[in-house]
């Protein structure tokens, strides 16, 4: 029978202790990560269901801009306006030559049915009705260009250009928001999402009125990430509340339910 060596058992238990020590540790701050995340400070900003920037697609000095910084706009009204007098006379020019294309081609489907013209010249003034047709329509999307109309309801955030300033195509003019709606995004424990649904509601403290909020869930990001365990939620402001404005932030007053 084998000897029974006390330095091996004791070695052995000291083993045993600093595992069950590791153990309690991970546990310990897992536990630590969990509270830290249910009762991390979740930060929101407030931004605007939609927002673009205005951008100049030919090269022409603006005549006048209509809106300033803060002023509010409605869908389909002129926001910018260039000065396109040479595009408007090149327009006319296009007609013109049209009308006298269609009277060429007129002319020739008269003689032809005469035998008094070949096919080659007939099709010819019917080319020229094509092509004339063509440059009108090729000017008028010039023309129709030369107005910057708003595409939804909202208000001026940023004036880029100024009137009697020629603009490049593609140069930025003006930045708009729709602030109608204005929605919330902040980080929250990825844990909550099996009870935080769309059309929760919960409320925002927001620091810059020192006021509290109704806010509603509007969607959950698609993807968790797995380090901190968190995801990004996107909420609304459930009612309208003229001093709220874009870019004030606050802190998001929620709590999972107790269990």
């Amino acid at each position: 029978m084998r000897p029974f060596n006390l330095t091996q058992a004791s070695f052995g238990g000291r083993v045993l202790v600093s595992l069950l020590s590791a153990l309690m540790l991970l546990s310990g701050s897992a536990q630590a990560q969990s509270y830290s995340l249910e009762r991390m400070e979740m930060r929101a900003q407030l931004s605007p269901q939609r927002y673009t920037t205005l951008s100049a697609e030919l090269g022409a000095k603006i005549s006048r801009i209509s809106v300033k910084e803060g002023e509010r706009f409605k869908a389909g009204e002129t926001l910018i306006e260039f000065d396109c007098a040479l595009q408007a006379a090149q327009l006319d020019k296009a007609r013109a030559q049209l009308v006298g294309a269609d009277n060429t081609y007129a002319g020739n489907q008269r003689l032809a049915a005469l035998n008094a013209v070949g096919q080659v010249e007939l099709r010819n003034a019917e080319a020229e009705v094509m092509k004339a047709r063509a440059d009108v329509a090729y000017l008028q999307a010039t023309l129709d260009k030369c107005t910057i109309n708003a595409p939804f309801n909202g208000r001026a955030s940023e004036q880029k250009a100024r009137e009697q300033q020629f603009v490049q195509p593609g140069q930025a003019l003006l930045d708009i928001i729709d602030d109608t709606t204005l929605e919330l995004e902040f980080i929250m424990p990825s844990r909550w999402v099996v009870w935080l649904k769309p059309g929760h509601k919960f409320n925002v403290r927001i620091e810059d009125t020192n006021k509290s909020y109704p806010v509603k869930l509007l969607r959950i990001a698609a993807r968790a990430d797995p380090v901190s365990q968190t995801v990004k939620a996107v909420a609304v402001i459930d009612g309208n509340y003229p001093e709220l404005i874009a870019g004030m932030s606050g802190r998001i007053l929620l709590s999972p339910p107790k269990r």
